[in-house]
């Protein structure tokens, strides 16, 4: 597509921002158009959604309480459009650089909530009266899961329909690799990166920069971070109707800072305190409940699995090794075997661990893996005997993954937070790259996710690791 020229103005005139006559309309292109177009499909395919769960959710009330019921329940459709709208579920993704269906779920379960209230509220006003309690719990139900799993549906189907943003990085640097490096790692991020510009200036951007033509978002990596600049560029992409995302230099913010507001004010907070026992001991009830559930559920798989690992190779079909725990305490960390017998042994043979560059290493094709075993990686489902690690306490559901303590005792001082948590069965890592990234980048995720450690969190990842098993990127 062809770039429409900018008209530049005289730069260094002296006149405030506020003074300047508005930029002449810029040339815009019958793709242009379709971009604009973009946001406000999005928002629809949503709202589709949402009804179409909620029809579902009246087809469900015809067949328990009646046909008039299920009619009533139906009325109350624009009533569940509105409090959607008010919970902000279709203005997320405008302002979101990557928003997943999944970052949306206490929401989204929330306006079920209010939802399923104001329908059984009609209903009591109404002729067939209120809703059963077993109902309303079923319509709840419903309408999460429903809502949930028909807005990825709609999600996609936009990304289908829609040509990616095209994004520009501005900055240079370690951040701005940064910024390159997770555009390239998540798919779901609908953008294409177009270019970049190292530098930048005042009076090129009050002049009317011509690199701004033809695209739809601008990213700012650079460090250090110029508050007039960014405010000219904020400016300058207002006027565009260009969105503009600034990633932070990490030095100054780092992971564990949360933005607050006094009035206009913005105000950077720090967590700087110890995580919670309440919250320590609710991670824990969750690690019990789940993966004694999950144990009694995947016995059968257990055992199959286990079979198919016999008649594959000789050996056992667990392998056990030491890991490093908590404070790097040593346990024993069960795993399907997905290697060959003496694959401990044939170690010298694929990798000096004197020699790693890092404290970390993962093959892409490591000749010690068996056939079966590199099914049960690109599956996972060779950690399925870590749910015994759970229930003993020496892993959690979600943490840092363990790592072998010949590793462990190479760490830098700073690659130690990893090791202030108890180690996860899934996390950071899984979710936002697995073996794709470097040893910084994992310490990095694994670092943001101590540092902002929640039972909601820990939700959050269990739910993208779904994808990321059925996906199967970056697991070898």
């Amino acid at each position: 597509m062809e770039r429409p020229e900018v008209s530049a103005r005289p730069a260094g005139d002296g006149r405030s921002a506020a003074l300047r006559p508005p930029p002449a309309p810029l040339a815009v292109s019958s793709d242009r158009v379709r971009l604009r177009r973009r946001d406000p499909l999005r928002r629809r395919l949503l709202a589709a959604a949402d009804a179409v769960a909620v029809v579902g959710v009246s087809v469900v009330a015809v067949a328990v309480e009646g046909w008039e019921t299920g009619l009533w329940a139906l009325v109350a459709l624009p009533l569940w459009l509105l409090l959607a709208k008010l919970h902000g579920l279709y203005d997320r993704d405008h302002r979101a650089l990557r928003h997943l269906t999944v970052d949306e779920l206490p929401s989204l379960f929330a306006w079920a909530l209010s939802g399923t209230a104001a329908t059984t509220l009609l209903l009591h006003l109404a002729p067939p009266g209120s809703l059963q309690i077993r109902t309303a719990v079923g319509v709840w139900l419903l309408a999460g899961l429903g809502g949930f799993a028909l807005r990825t549906v709609a999600r996609a189907l936009w990304r289908r329909l829609t040509p990616p943003e095209r994004a520009l990085i501005v900055g240079r640097g370690a951040l701005a690799d940064s910024t390159r490096r997770k555009l390239n790692l998540f798919d779901d991020i609908h953008l294409e990166l177009v270019g970049e510009r190292p530098q930048w200036s005042l009076d090129e951007l009050r002049a009317g920069p011509a690199w701004l033509a033809g695209v739809d978002r601008v990213l700012v990596a650079a460090s250090p971070l110029d508050e007039t600049l960014v405010a000219e560029l904020l400016r300058a992409c207002r006027e565009r109707n260009i969105k503009l995302s600034v990633v932070p230099p990490t030095g100054a913010f780092g992971t564990a800072a949360q933005l607050s507001r006094v009035a206009d004010l913005p105000i950077v907070e720090y967590n700087t305190w110890d995580i919670s026992r309440s919250s320590l001991l609710l991670k824990r009830a969750l690690d019990l409940a789940l993966s004694s559930v999950a144990l009694v559920a995947v016995l059968p798989l257990f055992v199959l699995t286990a079979l198919a690992i016999l008649v594959d190779s000789r050996g056992s079909p667990i392998f056990v090794q030491w890991r490093a725990g908590r404070g790097g305490k040593p346990f024993r960390m069960y795993k399907f075997r997905t290697m060959v017998a003496d694959a401990e042994d044939r170690l010298p043979e694929v990798v000096s661990l004197d020699d790693l560059d890092e404290p970390m290493f993962k093959l892409l094709r490591d000749p010690r893996i068996t056939q079966l075993g590199s099914l049960l990686r690109r599956t996972s489902l060779d950690e399925l005997p870590q749910l015994v690690n759970v229930l003993q306490g020496h892993m959690s559901l979600v943490g840092p993954r363990p790592e072998q303590v010949e590793l462990v005792e190479r760490y830098s001082p700073e690659h130690r937070i990893r090791l202030s948590v108890k180690p996860g069965l899934t996390g950071p890592m899984q979710v936002y790259g697995r073996g794709e990234l470097t040893f910084e980048e994992r310490v990095a995720v694994e670092r943001d996710y101590i540092e902002n450690l929640s039972l909601g969190r820990d939700l959050h990842i269990l739910a993208l690791t779904i994808a990321a098993v059925v996906g199967g990127r970056g697991a070898y």
